[in-house]
């Protein structure tokens, strides 16, 4: 069974919230392997207050770094070094469906030369991407799936927050990716409100994944 990667276009587009949203659709295993930034605490924190079934196990991070800035600038100001292979080896031991976040976009670099996107391909996981609906989203949504598509990464589809004009089906077009589910402005953020959007989208999730 193939690990779900959730990627986005870019920082601050909403992986976590949707990485908590399918967690809680599929009752998925979570795994943030790289945590760049913890002053108002991790994003496996923040899923794990927000889950409500019992069946999701939250894996601790293998680096978890204080400087809020691309990992390897992050690594680099505690002289350490992330590598791919070690995340690769320390996959968490589970017999559940597991969901892992990425940090920023595809193409963060986590060391001097392994960008997100080798870890990605060496996890051989089903992605999905999370595009941001607000100004210059198409453009940063098309570059993020010109290179998944040369890449030969496995897709699964997009999943896009907040609201602005109507870009989703445009995107989902033109990149020749599924739209999976799109998750409105959420004024409270809570265990109530990801429950109810994972069981919004629970089923035709499970169907493509």
């Amino acid at each position: 069974m193939k690990p779900v990667f959730i990627t986005g276009t870019g920082t601050d587009v909403g992986k976590t919230l949707i990485a908590a949203i399918v967690t809680e659709a599929l009752q998925a295993d979570y795994w943030k392997p790289v945590q760049a930034g913890y002053e108002d605490g991790t994003d496996s924190l923040s899923v794990s207050k927000l889950l409500s079934n019992t069946k999701s196990v939250i894996h601790p991070e293998l680096y978890k770094l204080k400087m809020p800035a691309s990992p390897h600038i992050s690594a680099a100001a505690e002289q350490k070094e992330i590598k791919v292979k070690k995340i690769i080896t320390h996959l968490p031991k589970t017999k559940n469906r597991l969901v892992i976040e990425g940090a920023g976009g595809l193409l963060v670099p986590l060391n001097k030369k392994e960008l997100g996107i080798d870890l990605i391909k060496k996890l051989g996981a089903r992605v999905i991407i999370v595009s941001k609906n607000e100004l210059g989203s198409i453009n940063h949504s098309l570059l993020t799936a010109a290179v998944l598509k040369k890449e030969k990464i496995d897709v699964a589809g997009w999943i896009f927050t907040e609201e602005y004009l109507n870009y989703e089906k445009e995107i989902g077009e033109w990149s020749g990716f599924p739209v999976i589910a799109s998750v409105k402005h959420l004024p409270v953020i809570s265990k109530e409100t990801i429950r109810a959007e994972a069981a919004r989208i629970g089923a035709f999730l499970k169907k493509i994944l």
